[in-house]
C-alpha cells in the first residue's frame, strides 16, 4: 500500500533566524567583501565639487489667449518648467557656452565631444510649488563647477529674453489686425439686429443688453399661470367641502358644527338652545313630573320648534355653499380662457421675436468680444514699454570646496545594504541548496517512522557523570519512546545502525543502555561492529574474547559477557576482527546467540557498522526484532535516508524509530523545546564539581582493578543477573 505524499512543511518566521545563526560565518564573509571593496572604489574615485546657479523662471502667461479660443500661444502649466530643464541641456543652449569657455580647448576634445561632456556634468532640476530652477555643473575644479554653472545660467536668460521681445512684436501685430477685424464685425452685426427691429415692429426697450424684447408678456403669461392654480386649488377646496356636508345627516352637523368647520351664526345660537331644552325636559321627568304635564308640554313645543329652525338653516348653508362652488367654477372657466388666450399671444410673439432675438444676442457677444481684445491689446502695448525679465538669476554660483562625489557615508550604508543582502541571499541559497538533515518533520516524512528522541551536541557518556547530570534526560525521553513504541514486550533485540560513518552509533547505544540499566532493565550491549568496535574503549574493558569467538568456536555466554560498572549492564565485545564478518554473522550460531539472550536480558542492544558502507548491518536487521536509526543533523543527506529505509526494508527489518544526533542547538533554537527542561529534572542540591569528582574516582578505582573488568560471569551464576 502507497505512502501518501508528505505534506508540505511551510517555513516558520524562527527558521529564518535560524538560518541566518547557522550562516553567520558566510554573511559576515560577504559583508566585509562588500564593505572593503566599496571602501577601495571609494578611495580611487577622483573627488568632484558642485556649484549650483537658482533663478526664476516666467511662462509666457501673459502671452494672451486670442479672443477666448483656449489656445495659449506658449503654452503654459504643470509641463513648462520640465521643459525648459530639457531645453537648457540643448545643443542651441550649450553650444554657446561651450563657445564662450573654450572647453573644447580646455578638455582638448572637439565641440561634439564637450557639448556631451558639459551635459554630463549638469543637473538641472525644478523646485516643487515654485518657478524656481537649479542649475548645478559638478567637475574636479570648484571654480570651474561655478564658472560653468554662470555661464549656462546667463545664457538661457538672454535667449529668453530675445525670445519674449520677438514673440511681443508678433503677437502685437497680430492682436491689432484681429481687433480691428473684430470692430467690423460687431458693426455689422449691430446693424442687422436695428433693421430686423425695424422690419418686424418689436418694441425693445433695452436693445444693448441680453434682456428679451418679449419679457413683458412672459410676466404676464406667468401671471395669469398662478392665478389659474389660485382658482382651481379654490374650487377643488369647496368641491370637497360640498360633497362632505352632503354625505352627513342634519343630526350629524347639528352635533358637531364646529368640528365640520361651519361658522354660521344661526346654527351656532339654534344648538345651544336646542340642547338646554332637551336638558330641562329629561331634568323635569326625572323629577317626577307626567308625560302630560303643562311645563313638558310646553318643552317639547320649544324643543321642536328649535330643531325645526336648525334644519331649515342647515338646509340654506347647503344652498349658499352650492352657489358659492358655482360661481367659483365659472370664475375658474373665465380665468382659463383668459389664459389659453395669453399664451396664444406670446406663443406668437416668440415666433416673430425668434430671428432678432438671435441676431441681437450675435451682436452682443461679438461686442464682448471685441471688448477684451482691446483690453489685451491695450495691456500688451504697456508690457512693451515695460517689459518683465522672463528669467531672473537670483543667487549666482560661486565655487565651493565641498566634495559631493564620492559620498563616503552613503557608498558605506549602500555597502553595508549590499552587503547583508548578498550575504544573507548566499545563506538561504546554501541552505536552499544543502540537502542534509535539518529538522525531524523531514525526517518522519522520508521514513515514515517517528523521531524517538533529539541528542544534542557534546553529549557525554553517562556511565562517567552522575545521575542528575542534565544530558541524561534526552536518553530517558529515548528509553521512554522505544518502550511505548515496542508492539510486543518481548520484542527486546534491538540493532542501532546508521548511514554512514561517524554518525554517533556506538556513544547513543552506550548511553541508552546505561539509562535502560539504571531504570532497572538487565541490559545487555552487543557490540557487533566487527571491523571497528567500540564499545569495549568506551567502557574500558578489554577486547581479547568476545562475539566473534562465540560464533566462531564453541565459548558460552558466560564466557564473553562482561559486566561494566553501571549495575545491571553488561557488555559482549566484538572480539578478534575475523577475515569474513558476513559470513561469521549470517550462521545458525547467531540464532542461537540471539535465542540465549532474549531469555537472559530484558533488553539487548547491537552496535553495528554503517547498514550503506557493508552488509553486516543488513544481516543484524533481519535478524533483530527492531531497527533504530541514527541520523547526524545537518551531516546525513536527505536522499541517502531512503537508500537506509530501503537497506532495512529489503531484509525485513522493522524500523523503530530515528534517533536525531548532534544538534547544535545553539544554532538550531527550534530545538531548544526539546531540551530546555534537561535542567530543570536534575537535582538542585547536589553539587556538579563534586558529582563529577566522585564519578572521576569511581572510574579510576575500575581502571585499577582489571580482574574485575575482565572477570567473566561463571556458568553457576544466574542468568537472568545478566
Amino acid at each position: 500500500m502507497s505512502q501518501p505524499p508528505p505534506t508540505e512543511i511551510k517555513l516558520h518566521a524562527l527558521d529564518y533566524l535560524r538560518v541566518i545563526r547557522v550562516r553567520w560565518p558566510i554573511v559576515l564573509l560577504v559583508f566585509l567583501l562588500v564593505m572593503i571593496t566599496a571602501m577601495v572604489v571609494t578611495y580611487v574615485t577622483p573627488r568632484k565639487y558642485a556649484a549650483t546657479a537658482t533663478m526664476q523662471i516666467k511662462s509666457a502667461d501673459f502671452m494672451m489667449e486670442l479672443f477666448g479660443q483656449g489656445n495659449s500661444v506658449a503654452g503654459a502649466g504643470s509641463s513648462f518648467a520640465p521643459t525648459q530643464n530639457q531645453i537648457i541641456q540643448r545643443t542651441e543652449m550649450l553650444y554657446p557656452v561651450v563657445d564662450s569657455l573654450r572647453l573644447a580647448e580646455r578638455w582638448n576634445s572637439n565641440k561634439r565631444e564637450a557639448y556631451y561632456r558639459l551635459r554630463n556634468m549638469l543637473d538641472v532640476r525644478s523646485i516643487p510649488s515654485t518657478d524656481l530652477i537649479e542649475i548645478t555643473a559638478t567637475t574636479l575644479s570648484p571654480k570651474e563647477s561655478a564658472e560653468i554653472a554662470n555661464s549656462v545660467a546667463e545664457e538661457y536668460q538672454k535667449r529668453r529674453i530675445q525670445e519674449v521681445q520677438k514673440w511681443l512684436s508678433r503677437s502685437l501685430v497680430s492682436l491689432e489686425t484681429e481687433v480691428e477685424s473684430q470692430r467690423k464685425k460687431v458693426e455689422e452685426l449691430r446693424a442687422t439686429s436695428a433693421r430686423i427691429r425695424q422690419e418686424k415692429k418689436i418694441v425693445d426697450l433695452n436693445p444693448e443688453t441680453v434682456q428679451e424684447a418679449n419679457q413683458t408678456a412672459d410676466q404676464a403669461l406667468i401671471a395669469i399661470d398662478q392665478q389659474v392654480h389660485t382658482e382651481r386649488t379654490r374650487v377643488a377646496a369647496l368641491k370637497a367641502r360640498y360633497a362632505q356636508l352632503n354625505e352627513l345627516s342634519d343630526e350629524t352637523i347639528m352635533r358637531s358644527p364646529q368640528t365640520l368647520e361651519i361658522n354660521d351664526p344661526t346654527i351656532m345660537q339654534l344648538w345651544p338652545e336646542y340642547q338646554q331644552s332637551v336638558a330641562e325636559e329629561t331634568r323635569l321627568l326625572n323629577g317626577g313630573l307626567a308625560q302630560n304635564h303643562p311645563s313638558i308640554k310646553a318643552l317639547r313645543a320649544k324643543k321642536a320648534e328649535r330643531l325645526n329652525q336648525l334644519k331649515q338653516q342647515i338646509a340654506a348653508y347647503r344652498k349658499t355653499l352650492g352657489s358659492s362652488l358655482a360661481l367659483a367654477e365659472a370664475a375658474l372657466q373665465s380665468v382659463e380662457e383668459r389664459a389659453k388666450a395669453v399664451q396664444g399671444e406670446q406663443q406668437q410673439s416668440r415666433v416673430t421675436a425668434f430671428e432678432y432675438t438671435e441676431a441681437k444676442n450675435n451682436y452682443i457677444q461679438a461686442r464682448r468680444i471685441l471688448e477684451a481684445a482691446e483690453m489685451r491689446l491695450a495691456t500688451e502695448k504697456m508690457q512693451i514699454t515695460m517689459p518683465s525679465s522672463p528669467a531672473i538669476i537670483w543667487e549666482p554660483a560661486e565655487p565651493n570646496n565641498a566634495v559631493v562625489s564620492p559620498k563616503i557615508v552613503l557608498n558605506m550604508i549602500i555597502a553595508a545594504v549590499l552587503g547583508l543582502v548578498f550575504g544573507l541571499g548566499l545563506a538561504f541559497m546554501l541552505e536552499y541548496l544543502d540537502t542534509s538533515v535539518k529538522t525531524l518533520e523531514e525526517v518522519e516524512q522520508l521514513l515514515g517512522v517517528p523521531v524517538l528522541a533529539i541528542i544534542t551536541r557534546d553529549i557525554k557518556l553517562l556511565l562517567n557523570e552522575p545521575d542528575s547530570c542534565p544530558d541524561a534526560e534526552a536518553y530517558r525521553i529515548l528509553r521512554t519512546n522505544v518502550e511505548f513504541n515496542r508492539k510486543n514486550p518481548d520484542a527486546n533485540t534491538i540493532t542501532v545502525v546508521s548511514g554512514g560513518a561517524g554518525e554517533g552509533k556506538s556513544t547513543t547505544i552506550a548511553n541508552l543502555a546505561h539509562t535502560f540499566a539504571k531504570g532497572g532493565y538487565n541490559t545487555l550491549i552487543v557490540d557487533a561492529d566487527m571491523r571497528r568496535p567500540t564499545q569495549h574503549r568506551i567502557f574500558n574493558a578489554t577486547n581479547d574474547r568476545g562475539l566473534t569467538d562465540y560464533l566462531m568456536n564453541s565459548l558460552t555466554i558466560e564466557d564473553v559477557v562482561l559486566p561494566t560498572a553501571t549495575p545491571n549492564l553488561y557488555l559482549l565485545p566484538s572480539g578478534r576482527q575475523p577475515l569474513d564478518a558476513v559470513g561469521i554473522l549470517n550462521s545458525q550460531r547467531l540464532d542461537e546467540l540471539l535465542a540465549e539472550v532474549k531469555a537472559r536480558f530484558d533488553m539487548i542492544f547491537f552496535d553495528s557498522p554503517p547498514i550503506l558502507g557493508v552488509s553486516d548491518a543488513a544481516i543484524l536487521s533481519s535478524a533483530m526484532d527492531y531497527t533504530m536509526v541514527v541520523v547526524q543533523h545537518r551531516r546525513f543527506p536527505k536522499n541517502m535516508l531512503n537508500r537506509v529505509k530501503q537497506a532495512i526494508t529489503n531484509v525485513g527489518g522493522n524500523i523503530l524509530g530515528v534517533v536525531l544526533n548532534n544538534v547544535d542547538i545553539r544554532h538550531d533554537s527550534q530545538y531548544e523545546y526539546y531540551t530546555s527542561y534537561y535542567h530543570y529534572y536534575s537535582n538542585p542540591r547536589l553539587d556538579e564539581k563534586k558529582e563529577r569528582k566522585l564519578a572521576t574516582q569511581k572510574a579510576a578505582k575500575l581502571s585499577s582493578a582489571p580482574k574485575a573488568a575482565t572477570s567473566h560471569p561463571s556458568t553457576s551464576d544466574n542468568p537472568t543477573d545478566y
